[in-house]
């Protein structure tokens, strides 16, 4: 008993440096005033993360969907041997990992969406299929993942977290999504965000690129193009994440889960290029962290919400 309840405060450590580059208040359930408005061509992307009371839940469930989500020595070994490819670069928030085993999550939308922009959406979620065995599919009762296309910009939960969403909210936001919206952006956008229903955080948040920002430069910038005041920004661009909440390789400023930031604000000028799609080793890293058949990744052996409201 001491020993499990050891391992629930270990995970619940992990989930706090996981969402200490994301904005973990608890108002953040008001998507109306958390939010800032998206920018054509920019991603305006805020991760969600739970409300601190909800860590040690989420984190008792991550384990219990997937084992190498407790940070036990050996599997945390396997699973490092078996990433130790140079070329893989994406990140992944360990604790929120959905497995390898093949799964599939329902998608619903939360306003009357037409059935060609649903068909859409789907189409782009589930191109990271091509490599990768987690797949989406649409259902019209209770969903794992739900969408809005309110008010609220772009953002979505990570991974496992969505379980602890109360079926009335959404777990993906979408804001203003059409079928008039270019292609690019179906591309941009809603492949990002779903990188990030996978588990998959920002690449920009990571420690080497993190390094090649210019914090004054950075405030003035995010405070001009999208309002930010400094404690945003160094919530969603100046603060790494922590090497122990994390497993992945050298960092990839290409890759669909960066931000695209200009030389204006890193120290030697040159722009973090910021990814516009799923690139080689995004596709490559989610084939082996989430193995179709046949490829399997081999790893060792005082809520206000009723636990009912979750679908958990």
């Amino acid at each position: 008993m001491i020993e499990n309840e050891r391992l629930l405060e270990i995970l619940a450590q992990i989930s706090e440096l996981a969402s200490s580059a994301t904005n973990s208040d608890e108002s953040q359930y008001d998507t109306e005033t958390t939010e800032q408005e998206p920018r054509q061509g920019k991603i305006v992307c805020t991760p969600k993360s739970l409300p601190q009371r909800l860590w040690a839940k989420a984190a008792q469930t991550a384990a219990k969907i997937n084992p190498v989500n407790a940070p036990l020595p050996g599997h945390f070994a396997a699973l490092s041997d078996a990433l130790a490819d140079p070329q893989l670069f994406i990140t992944l928030v360990t604790s929120k990992y959905w497995g390898p085993t093949p799964r599939t999550l329902t998608v619903n939308f939360m306003e009357s969406t037409p059935a060609d922009l649903r068909a859409r959406i789907l189409r782009h979620m589930n191109a990271w299929t091509k490599t990768a065995s987690i797949q989406f599919t649409e259902t019209h009762g209770a969903a794992q993942v739900r969408i809005s296309r309110g008010p609220g910009g772009y953002w979505s939960y990570l991974g496992t977290d969505i379980l602890h969403i109360p079926q009335n909210r959404q777990t993906m936001n979408l804001e203003g999504f059409t079928m008039n919206t270019p292609e690019s952006e179906f591309k941009r956008v809603v492949r990002h965000e779903t990188g990030h229903t996978y588990g998959f955080t920002h690449e920009h948040m990571r420690k080497e690129l993190v390094a090649r920002i210019d914090p004054q430069k950075a405030y003035d910038y995010f405070l001009r193009t999208q309002g930010w005041n400094r404690t945003v920004v160094d919530q969603q661009v100046l603060t790494p994440l922590d090497a122990a909440s994390i497993m992945g390789t050298p960092a990839d400023q290409t890759s669909i889960m960066c931000y695209q930031l200009p030389g204006s604000i890193t120290r030697n000028g040159r722009p973090i290029l910021g990814g516009v799609d799923i690139n080689t080793t995004d596709y490559d890293f989610a084939g082996r962290i989430y193995p179709k058949p046949g490829h399997a990744l081999t790893l060792a052996d005082e809520d206000d919400w009723e636990d009912e409201a979750a679908a958990v």
